[in-house]
Formats: structure tokens, C-alpha cells, sequence
């Protein structure tokens, strides 16, 4: 990884602890007063050994000491757990910030950004990297400032005892951190190839589950299977790379501070056996100031070694910080109309249950880096009218309707009851309006749980007439459970056919005033696209609506129709004049004949 980008990411991360709170520094506290209980109980054995074994003291006169070691003992249990809890709840109260902004953020960007990467791709970010945030703030930043202050107290109680000891402490201590340094570096950048494989990995195998019945149908599930046991193996070679990489760091630090103790260890050995006589003072050399200094050399490198442990936990938080600020920091090109999402405070009052009319002019929809998608479009749907949009894919179709339901920036003027959109507040516009799409999304659960979301607290027969006016009241009442027929994950326990009636009797529920159909027909068969139809234009028939379809035949009940064509209106007026006009609707009218002739031709064989 740049080094000027790893810096960058560092500071990001140290810039969001502050959402950790006073856990943070309060687990930095009680890691100080468990370094503060070592040095004591240190004292306390290094005090009661050498007055027994060297004074031939009776220990009765050390029962002081014993009675304060044994309540060290337990303190310090109390004191590791507290450290532990405290630094949980920093690392717990950092993931819900994050997380909160980066669902505000996707929210914010709307399902136009969103589809721009797999399911996966975004379950990743929003779950693992998010987790893997955790350790980093209750785990390497504690410690980084425990690594400070205990070996520093350390050195302060040892250097009035042993000059020589403090010495070799403070000058093997270096060591340490030089090499975690040098490990983690590579660590750092195995940790951000590793997520980036991990999101590719998840954005991959959701696809082709969702696709999985399709594979099969074409006879390509064996084919993705490998692909999917391909990835996943670079996947798994990644992560054993990673782990190798943690593994080395953790032995090359135990590496150095078994050395140096063993350095210490000589140092006093030699001293004792009289070889060695300097360091001391001139005072000689007791058993108490050698058992001290050894069971706090230990001590010394322990908060060393630790911060070494959890540097790949720095190296995790800052893979995962790569793709979280480049989302967060996520800004939307400056020169489209984007103030969709500010605050409601400093939005007009408009009266929409009346009705909704739509005005446009040179109205421009762009994606959120500032390209064109559709525009620019000047058109008008009168309120109670109903108008549809029709083009070839990739006309701007879908980018028309993402402007209007304000998900996406756009230039121009878009006025609805002649208020521009951007001076309305979105949440209560899109509580106006009722969306129906070509792949009906039903959550798990019951039926009544899905019509009902809009109010859950709606009764059975307002829930039964909903499924009546949506045509798909007998279906229900002909499951044993009714309404409380169990529907499953991707809308399983319904066909297609079903689960687009139930969610247009969910749409039906909301007390909109207007309509915006997304293909709602494109996913289904004959029989079922009739019988939504019918229920659409029974629903719809006193509201107003703007459909996209691909379907023409379906369009001359419609009051109007845009024809679309590379983001432009080509042709617009309704559908007896169009079907009269040479242009593209009369061609694609010609092409949808000649499919469905041929398509009769082949049942009829």
C-alpha cells in the first residue's frame, strides 16, 4: 500500500475514537493499575524471599505482605476483566457508529449507487470490515499508550536499584517495535488484498446463488462451481498468508524478549557468582533486587509484546478503513442538484393527498459522479392521468424513474404540484408514492406481515381487501394458514406471478397518490401479466401513474407515452397517434407483433 494512503487511513481511524467515549480511557486506566499491581506484587515475593531465604526471617513477620499479595491476586483478575469489558464496549459503541454511517450513507446514495456492486460486495463492508474495526480501538490503541507507560514505570522503580539492569532493559526494548514495524508492514498490505479478495469472493457467490436455478437450466452450474472453488482457494491462500504473517510477528517478538531476559538473567547469574561488580551502586548485590528486576523483566516486554499481538489487528483496521472512507467520503459531483437529503427544516409544506403533478423541464438525471443518464426531458403528467415510458434498453428508462423517486442528482426543473423536488422533504414525498418493480421483493414472513408493512397494526379485512383489489385474495384463502401463509427467503412459498400481486397490494396499502411501475409484467407469464394488469388498472384508476414497460400492446388505456432513446425524447402523445406516426415506437410495435406471431406459430406446432 502508498505509504501517503496508509498514513491518510490511519489518521481516518484515529480521527473516529473519539465515538468510543471515556471506554477508551478507561480501559487505558485500569491496564495502568494492573502494571502498577505487578510492580507490587513483585515487591511483595521479591521482599518475602529474601527475608526468609537470605535474613532467616520467621514468616510470621511477613504476614503483612502475604495477606496484601493475596488480595493482589484476585484484584488484578478483577482488574484484567474490567479492562476487557471496557475496551469491549469502546471497540461495540465504534462498529455502531460506523455502521449507522454507513448505512445513512447508502441510504443517502440510494438503490441507483447501490447496485453498482454485488449484495455481497456491500454484506461485506457493512459486516466484516465494519468487525473488523473492533480490535483496533479496544485492543492496538489501549495498548499503544500502555506500551508507553509500563515499561516506563518499570524503568523508574529499576534504575535506583541497578543501573546495569535498567540499562540492558532500555536498550533491547527498541528491538521490539523494530521488528513488529518491519513485519507489519507487509501485514498491513496482505490485510488489504485480503479484503479486497473477500468482497469480490462475496460479491461473486451471492450472484450465483440467486442465479443458481438459471445455471442449471443452461447447464452452467458445474462450469460456476469451479469458478466459485477457484476463488475461494486464491481466497484461502490469502488468508494463510495473512496468519503467516501474524505467526511470524508473534514469534519474532517472543524471539527478542526471551533474549533479553536471558541477558538480564546472565547479567545477575554472573553478578552473584562475584564476576560481575558494577551496576549496583556499590551497594552489592541482594537477592531482592535480582528476584525484583527478573520478575518485572518479564513485565517489561510484556506490553511490547502485546502491542506487536495486535498490530495486525492496526493492519485489519486499515484494509478495512480503504473501503470504508472511499464510500463515506463518497461525494456527488458538485454541478447536480443535490440537496435531496438535506434537512426537512428548510423544506416547503406541499399538500400531496390531493393529488401529484409532475412538470419537467430540460429536466437532466445524472449518476452520482456527475455523467448524464436520461435528459434533458420536458414533459407533464396532469393529476388522475396515466403515462408511460417505452424505449430500447439502456434509453434512460430506469434513470427517469430513480430521478423522480429522488434517488439519484439531476439538473433542470423538476416541479411536482409546482414546487421543485429539491425543496421537498424526501421521506414525505416517498410516503406518496407507491413503487411496483419487475422483480417482486417479499420479506420473510407471513403475507399479512408483507401487505400490512405500510401499518402493521392494519386489521385482517383491510388486509383481505387490499389482496382482493391486487386479485390475489383467493390464492390466500385457499392456503390452510390464509393469511398467515409463511413466506420465505426470495420470495419462496409464491410463484412470481403471486408474489407480484401481494407486493402490489402491499404498494396499495400505503394511501399513495401516485404510481411509478418499473416493467411490473416484465417476469411473468400471459396469464399472470393479465391478471396483474387488470388489477393495476383497477387500483390505479383514480390516482396518477407512470409506467415503464416494454410491452406495448398494454399501453392504449394509457392518457400519454414518452418514447425514449439514448436519454431523449423521441417521440411523445398517446397511443393512437403514435401507432400512426413513423418513428420508434412504430418499429418497436412492428418487432413485438412479429415476436409474438412467431411465438404463436411455435405453440400452435
Amino acid at each position: 500500500m502508498d505509504k501517503s494512503l496508509e498514513k491518510q487511513l490511519s489518521a481516518w481511524l484515529k480521527k473516529q475514537k473519539k465515538a468510543c467515549g471515556f471506554y477508551l480511557n478507561l480501559t487505558v486506566l485500569f491496564g495502568l493499575l494492573t502494571g502498577f499491581s505487578l510492580v507490587a506484587q513483585a515487591y511483595l515475593i521479591s521482599t518475602i524471599l529474601h527475608g526468609i531465604i537470605i535474613l532467616n526471617l520467621p514468616k510470621s513477620q511477613f504476614s503483612y505482605e502475604f495477606l496484601l499479595l493475596l488480595t493482589l491476586i484476585p484484584l488484578r483478575a478483577v482488574l484484567a476483566f474490567a479492562r476487557e469489558r471496557a475496551g469491549f464496549e469502546a471497540g461495540k459503541r465504534l462498529r455502531q457508529q460506523i455502521r449507522s454511517a454507513v448505512l445513512d450513507k447508502l441510504s443517502q446514495l440510494g438503490p441507483a449507487f447501490i447496485k453498482g456492486k454485488p449484495a455481497g460486495s456491500w454484506a461485506s463492508i457493512v459486516l466484516e470490515q465494519v468487525e473488523d474495526l473492533h480490535d483496533f480501538y479496544a485492543r492496538y490503541l489501549p495498548q499503544m499508550l500502555l506500551a508507553a507507560f509500563i515499561p516506563l514505570t518499570i524503568l523508574v522503580v529499576v534504575f535506583p536499584l541497578n543501573w546495569t539492569a535498567a540499562l540492558i532493559l532500555l536498550a533491547t526494548a527498541p528491538l521490539i517495535p523494530i521488528f513488529m514495524i518491519l513485519v507489519g508492514m507487509g501485514a498491513a498490505d496482505a490485510n488489504r488484498k485480503n479484503f479486497s479478495a473477500l468482497a469480490k469472493l462475496s460479491g461473486h457467490f451471492m450472484d450465483r446463488l440467486k442465479g443458481m436455478s438459471t445455471l442449471k437450466l443452461f447447464n452452467r452450474g458445474e462450469a460456476e462451481g469451479r469458478q466459485i472453488e477457484s476463488a475461494s482457494e486464491e481466497f484461502r491462500l490469502r488468508t494463510m498468508s495473512v496468519l503467516r504473517m501474524a505467526f511470524l510477528s508473534s514469534a519474532v517478538l517472543e524471539f527478542f524478549a526471551a533474549v533479553s531476559i536471558a541477558v538480564l538473567a546472565i547479567y545477575f547469574g554472573f553478578s552473584f557468582l562475584g564476576h560481575l561488580n558494577f551496576g549496583d551502586y556499590g551497594q552489592g548485590f541482594s537477592l531482592f533486587t535480582g528476584m525484583f528486576v527478573l520478575m518485572l523483566a518479564p513485565e517489561f516486554y510484556q506490553p511490547l509484546r502485546d502491542m506487536g499481538t495486535h498490530y495486525h489487528a492496526k493492519a485489519q483496521a486499515v484494509g478495512a478503513a480503504e473501503e470504508l472512507t472511499a464510500l463515506l467520503e463518497y461525494e456527488i459531483d458538485a454541478d447536480s442538484q443535490t440537496e435531496l437529503s438535506s434537512s426537512s427544516e428548510t423544506k416547503k409544506e406541499i399538500n400531496l393527498h390531493a393529488g401529484i403533478e409532475i412538470t419537467a423541464h430540460d429536466f437532466t438525471v445524472n449518476s452520482h459522479s456527475g455523467v448524464s443518464l436520461a435528459g434533458p426531458l420536458s414533459f407533464q403528467l396532469d393529476n388522475g392521468k396515466h403515462m408511460a415510458v417505452v424505449g430500447p434498453s439502456g434509453s434512460g428508462k430506469s434513470s427517469l424513474l430513480n430521478g423522480l423517486l429522488g434517488f439519484l442528482p439531476y439538473q433542470g426543473s423538476l416541479k411536482i404540484n409546482g414546487v421543485e423536488l429539491i425543496e421537498i422533504d424526501m421521506p414525505k414525498w416517498r410516503s406518496h408514492l407507491a413503487w411496483l418493480g419487475q422483480e417482486p421483493l417479499l420479506f420473510h414472513g407471513t403475507v399479512r406481515d408483507n401487505v400490512a408493512m405500510a401499518d402493521p397494526q392494519m386489521d385482517d379485512d383491510a388486509v383481505k381487501a387490499l389482496l382482493a383489489k391486487a386479485k390475489v385474495l383467493d390464492f390466500v384463502n385457499a392456503r390452510s394458514l390464509g393469511l398467515q401463509h409463511p413466506i420465505g427467503e426470495q420470495t419462496s412459498g409464491v410463484s412470481v406471478g403471486q408474489a407480484q400481486r401481494i407486493a402490489l397490494a402491499r404498494a396499495l396499502g400505503q394511501d399513495a397518490s401516485l404510481f411509478l411501475l418499473d416493467e411490473p409484467t416484465a417476469s411473468l407469464d400471459r396469464h399472470s401479466e393479465q391478471a396483474v394488469l387488470s388489477a393495476l388498472r383497477e387500483a390505479t384508476a383514480q390516482f396518477s401513474c407512470l409506467m415503464v414497460t416494454h410491452r406495448l400492446d398494454q399501453l392504449a388505456q394509457m392518457d400519454s407515452i414518452l418514447v425514449l432513446d439514448k436519454g431523449a425524447i423521441v417521440q411523445q402523445g398517446s397511443f393512437e397517434q403514435l401507432k400512426q406516426m413513423p418513428g420508434l415506437f412504430k418499429e418497436m410495435q412492428e418487432d413485438e407483433q412479429s415476436i409474438d406471431l412467431e411465438l404463436e406459430n411455435r405453440e400452435l406446432n
